[in-house]
């Protein structure tokens, strides 16, 4: 697989975890340089293990983990976004949205399932796994940090409404990997 094709292959993983910094920095008002750090960190950091992972351990996986990735997939996005409808819902001020390890770690391996796969694709196109792997870790990074801070533009509207519409997309992402 060629350098441009990585490149290619790196952005496309990128697009579920800026999607999903987009979502969060819709809702986190406060720290936002930390909540998006955290976040573009988190979300780097699995989608360049990920394939790491799944290059190593490629004919073991592809038989047990292959049929159920859309479902985990639903499941953890499902989860956040119904999460992110629930405190928009609360009527307390105090809010305790989900930037926590948990959801973080959640976050992380739900937008890397695909990365997993990409790992086990590139093994079978006898690729070497280093450098597709930072590269992949950077794109996403990057992605998600810019994805987090274009959010800020829509600060104006509805608070509630913007904390709706984040659990939505991330409901709809979980949905998404069933096609």
């Amino acid at each position: 697989m060629s350098y441009l094709s990585i490149i290619l292959l790196a952005i496309a993983l990128s697009i579920d975890a800026c999607v999903v910094s987009f979502s969060y920095g819709l809702v986190f008002n406060q720290n936002r340089l930390k909540n998006s750090l955290a976040l573009a960190v988190c979300t780097g950091l699995f989608q360049g293990i990920m394939p790491a992972i799944g290059y190593f351990i490629t004919d073991f996986v592809k038989s047990f983990i292959e049929p159920y990735s859309a479902f985990i997939v639903f499941a953890i996005f499902t989860y956040l976004g119904i999460k992110f409808i629930k405190e928009a819902l609360k009527e307390d001020k105090e809010k305790q949205l989900c930037i926590d390890f948990k959801c973080l770690l959640l976050v992380g391996i739900a937008t890397s399932i695909d990365a997993f796969s990409a790992g086990i694709s590139l093994s079978l196109y006898g690729n070497k796994i280093l450098k597709p792997s930072l590269l992949i870790a950077l794109i996403t990074f990057i992605n998600s940090f810019i994805g987090f801070h274009t959010s800020g533009k829509l600060k104006h509207l509805p608070v509630k409404n913007l904390e709706i519409f984040a659990g939505l997309v991330l409901i709809f992402l979980g949905v998404k990997a069933f096609f």
